[in-house]
């Protein structure tokens, strides 16, 4: 994805010629853009995959059923940041927007001078929710692998006689042997331990 001082790639989602006019200006008053449109958020998910967008912006007079589900529909694996004006706001539409996953959600605020800072606002605060979700990430499976070796040295102490120590140094040392981390070594122990088991 494009730094939003970058050239940006704009999928645009927009019924009305004359609001995403109004976009259009926006984006091009402040910068290098190549802008995408489609009408209708129907097949949206298409769209994003053809063009490959670095922002998704949704431009309506209030988010229905049909344009949030499109949203959750991209906010999987090919997630964008995505900007979404509304004219006017319904009971929890903002709620509901976030959970489709949208970066910024701007009741009647649509002006040509706001739509680039608005854009660099959603930019900015999706790569820093995506940062977050890959330390979590990273922090469940080194939880997950620590789980797996926890229980490898058990099963060296109980079968061995071993410390835990000593354990998982055996542990250790088996995984520099083989250049294979220590993780994928305790797995494979209790892969075996559990076949010898029955």
């Amino acid at each position: 994805m494009s730094s939003a001082s970058e050239r940006l790639r704009v999928l645009l989602v927009d019924p009305d010629d004359a609001r995403a006019l109004i976009v259009e200006q926006g984006l091009a008053q402040s910068g290098a853009c190549e802008l995408m449109r489609v009408k209708s958020g129907i097949g949206l998910y298409g769209a994003v995959e053809r063009f490959d967008p670095d922002v998704v912006i949704v431009d309506c007079d209030s988010p229905d059923r049909d344009i949030l589900e499109s949203m959750g529909e991209v906010s999987g694996e090919r997630a964008r940041p995505v900007v979404m004006f509304v004219e006017k706001d319904e009971p929890d539409g903002a709620r509901k927007a976030v959970q489709a996953g949208v970066s910024a959600y701007i009741v009647d605020g649509l002006a040509s001078s706001r739509v680039r800072p608005v854009v660099e606002v959603a930019i900015a605060r999706f790569q820093m929710y995506q940062g977050l979700q890959n330390e979590l990430a990273k922090a469940k499976s080194d939880l997950a692998a620590r789980k797996v070796v926890e229980k490898a040295k058990g099963v060296l102490m109980q079968q061995r006689g071993l410390s835990e120590e000593e354990a998982y140094q055996l542990l250790r040392k088996t995984a520099m042997n083989e250049g294979k981390p220590i993780f994928q070594i305790a797995d494979n122990l209790l892969a075996v331990a559990k076949l010898l088991k029955g």
